[in-house]
Order: C-alpha cells, then sequence, then structure tokens
C-alpha cells in the first residue's frame, strides 16, 4: 500500500493553551487579574516573596523555586523591567485582596446630598419648615444644598435671594458649615453646607 505524503493543513488545527490555573484549585471560570506560572510571558524575573533569594531569574528557574515551595509564581507588577513576580499561595492572596477592598468600602462614608428649595420671596413660616428639615438632614450626616429658584422676572430680586440663602446658612452654624458662598448658576443660587464633625 502507497503512503500519502504528509499534508500539515490536513492536521485538525492545535486548540490554544487554557489560562493556567492556580495549583490544586479548580477553574474559576473567571479570567485571573494576574499572569501566574506558565502563564507568564516574561523570559526572565525579578523574584521577591518570603523564602526566596531576590534577584532577576529566568522564568524557568522561578518556576521551580515556586514548585519546590508547592506555591504559585505570580506576576505582581507587569509593566517593570524585568516584571517584578512573588511566590504565593495565589487563591490566599486573591482573598486578601478581596478581603482588603471590602474593608476599604466599608470605611468609605457615601455622602448624600439633600435638596431643599426656596422662591426669592419665600414667607416665615415655609422658611422655618424648611430650616428644621435642614437641621434633621445635617443631624443625620447629609450635606444640604440650598438654593432660590428665580422664575421668569423674578431674578431681578437676586439680591434678596442671596440675603436670604446667608441667613439660611448662619441660621445652621450650629449645626453645619457653609462650603461656598451663594453662586448664581443659570436660574438657580445656590449654597452648600456640610454637617459639623461630631
Amino acid at each position: 500500500m502507497e503512503k500519502k505524503p504528509f499534508n500539515p493543513a490536513s492536521r485538525p488545527p492545535m486548540r490554544p493553551r487554557p489560562q493556567q490555573q492556580p495549583r490544586g484549585r479548580k477553574p474559576a471560570g473567571k479570567e485571573l487579574p494576574n499572569a501566574i506560572n506558565e502563564n507568564i510571558r516574561a523570559r526572565e524575573v525579578r523574584l521577591v516573596g518570603e523564602n526566596v533569594e531576590e534577584g532577576i531569574y529566568s522564568i524557568q528557574e522561578a518556576l521551580k523555586i515556586a514548585e519546590a515551595q508547592e506555591l504559585d509564581l505570580v506576576e505582581i507588577a507587569a509593566s517593570a523591567n524585568p516584571p517584578v513576580c512573588k511566590v504565593l499561595d495565589y487563591q490566599k492572596y486573591l482573598y486578601q485582596q478581596k478581603k482588603r477592598a471590602k474593608e476599604a468600602k466599608a470605611k468609605s462614608v457615601k455622602v448624600v446630598i439633600k435638596e431643599i428649595r426656596f422662591g426669592p420671596q419665600t414667607d416665615e413660616h415655609d422658611y422655618n419648615f424648611k430650616l428644621k428639615h435642614a437641621i434633621g438632614f445635617l443631624q443625620e450626616g447629609s450635606k444640604v444644598k440650598a438654593y432660590v429658584f428665580f422664575k421668569g422676572r423674578s431674578i431681578l430680586f437676586k439680591e434678596q435671594g442671596e440675603v436670604l440663602l446667608l441667613r439660611f446658612a448662619n441660621d445652621l452654624e450650629e449645626y453645619g458649615k457653609l462650603e461656598q458662598m451663594p453662586q448664581l448658576e443659570g436660574k438657580r443660587m445656590i449654597i452648600m453646607i456640610q454637617p459639623k464633625k461630631k
């Protein structure tokens, strides 16, 4: 039987190599934030971490060091020359990063801004009602954005609006601090008051 000449085009296409997963774990189904183990493209890396002699190693040497400790080789600074890699337990590293991000999010306070609207000729009863609301907002830690809305020709009373806002800020002095003096933005004159720190 005559042998057919080998045709490379007849060979089935090679599958792309899957991204390297941390040792001893099943694929998480998500793309990893760092290149790890055989997935690191650099030929040589700067090695850092516990129980390793820091320095520049070929990628093969660095992988052997990580393997000897049954840990992962993780690229932590890809833009450095050569890239910086650390020998560590990657699953533990990801968990700690997630935990830190969660803690930072919990510490960051969300600023809530409450708006209070006046007309240029607000009567005393309405003023006191809105002042009471503003005190409540500041006491619960929200910022207060107070503004006078000028409708049509009422823009002629802008000085009156400014006096009203300054009086409002003065009456709230015990509860909040004026962030900016009255500013005219289009048809609105605005002040911002932030709560006083307890």
